[in-house]
């Protein structure tokens, strides 16, 4: 199904990456397509309050209700990711993920495409580091068939042999073509040299050689390990009444039964160690990235970090490295930084590409912008524009419901609780200017700071 990079800014609102909510999703978790191609995870809240529910199986329902929308959209998030991978099974959450479509007890791959398809919907899936989810847009009338199929799929696949073999072939045709991106390859690299020997240092679509050693027997294990009901959300949106909703949800996700003990297996990021990798490509441009693990999901700081890298170079035309660098040199195309949470940890970066010619200019500005922001506090104006940029963004963030949807999913599934529009007004506003340096000087030290280096041959 589409590929889904964990790659982004977390906003603070109240995932996915792609990851507003901090930058949620309400704390909402979805993605913004920038020009570039870079994805933005932004935590935003829903104007609607949520109805929570759970089934007595533990899974969570979540409904928010739009009396005035004809569509309705739904998604099973599941804490299934990359990063709940063994050592040696690269890409399998991935791999699970396109191959749920390929048939189940009740119907065939054509079957289940085709299912919402009649009716003008739309079903689809993506995969991250810490979450598998599937996802639907129906007419609202449509609602219990997408809810159906998508406990059908989640719960019910038997991966044909035969169908999983050439699916195989799909994901390598994907694997091809992220390698011949060097925009794209080197953050599934960094981020492997930042978590070096960890599974959230794993690439997403995994590897060839790991996809093709892939069994049947790998998937089922995968599944019977990390697809809990008790670590599951369906969120539901839409003008359709909730005790009916509820009743369909029980109806297809009561099923699953709950494990005796829900205990999670993952494993925290490892210490931190700083490294520098230069590789020669052949490629027309350098590609430079810097950074370092930054704070997660539950650290508060995340605030502050949202409105240091929306500053530095985060997603506005106004942040500094663009109006310093790109407008007022023209060395670069490309030059931004971006941040990204996960439940324990996060990822902050520098990146650039330009010309070889271009490459040590470059460099030397941005080491004296990244000096500036360490040295001087920004000026009340300029933070209260900041953050008032940082809210508007997330209040734009709330047109996308299907996005707000599954960020407030992911919310409640990793934080328990939905983060209120109020309370991300409420932190935001208490970032102080001495906080946003502190924070730069944390991020941007030359000795903490890991780099990767893409140059032609």
């Amino acid at each position: 199904m589409q590929k889904r990079s964990d790659r982004g800014l977390v906003i603070i609102g109240v995932y996915n990456k792609p990851e507003l909510f901090l930058f949620c999703k309400s704390t909402l978790h979805f993605h913004l397509q920038e020009a570039g191609g870079n994805q933005l995870s932004y935590y935003v809240c829903c104007m609607n309050k949520p109805e929570v529910h759970y089934l007595p199986n533990g899974l969570c329902v979540l409904y928010v209700h739009h009396p005035d929308s004809p569509v309705a959209h739904c998604g099973l998030l599941i804490k299934a990711g990359t990063r709940d991978e063994e050592k040696g099974k690269e890409g399998l959450a991935h791999f699970i993920e396109h191959s749920l479509f390929k048939g189940t007890t009740h119907r065939k791959s054509y079957h289940i495409l085709n299912r919402l398809e009649v009716v003008g919907g739309e079903l689809n899936a993506y995969t991250t580091k810490e979450e598998t989810c599937l996802h639907a847009s129906v007419m609202s009338r449509y609602f219990e068939r997408a809810a159906e199929l998508i406990a059908d799929v989640a719960f019910h696949s038997i991966f044909p042999v035969k169908e999983i073999e050439k699916e195989k072939e799909v994901i390598l045709d994907e694997i091809r073509a992220y390698q011949d991106t060097p925009y794209e390859q080197i953050f599934d690299d960094f981020e492997g040299q930042l978590f070096q020997g960890h599974s959230l240092g794993h690439p997403i679509l995994g590897t060839e050689e790991s996809l093709r050693a892939f069994k049947r027997k790998d998937l089922i294990d995968y599944i019977a390990r990390q697809y809990d009901p008790a670590n599951m959300i369906f969120a539901v949106s839409g003008n359709m009444g909730a005790e009916a909703v509820l009743g369909i949800a029980a109806r297809y996700f009561n099923g699953p039964k709950k494990k005796k003990t829900t205990v999670s297996t993952r494993k925290p990021a490892r210490a931190y160690r700083r490294t520098e990798k230069i590789q020669e490509r052949a490629i027309s441009q350098v590609h430079y990235i810097t950074g370092r693990p930054s704070y997660g999901l539950k650290d508060p700081r995340r605030y502050t970090m949202v409105l240091f890298n929306n500053l530095l170079g985060g997603p506005g035309m106004n942040s500094r490295l663009n109006l310093n660098i790109r407008e007022k040199y023209g060395f670069t195309y490309t030059i931004e930084s971006g941040y990204h949470t996960y439940t324990d940890t996060g990822i902050f970066h520098v990146y650039f590409a330009t010309d070889a010619s271009h490459f040590t200019r470059t460099e030397k500005l941005l080491q004296k912008e990244l000096l500036v922001v360490c040295d001087k506090n920004i000026s009340d104006k300029q933070l209260k524009q900041y953050k008032e940029q940082l809210i508007g963004q997330i209040q734009l963030a709330q047109e996308n419901k299907l996005s707000v949807l599954l960020s407030m999913a992911k919310s409640q599934l990793n934080l328990g609780r939905i983060i209120t529009l109020k309370e991300i007004g409420e932190r935001i506003n208490a970032v102080t200017a001495d906080g946003i340096r502190e924070v730069a000087n944390e991020m941007l030290t030359t000795d903490s700071r890991s780099l990767l280096v893409y140059q032609p041959k």
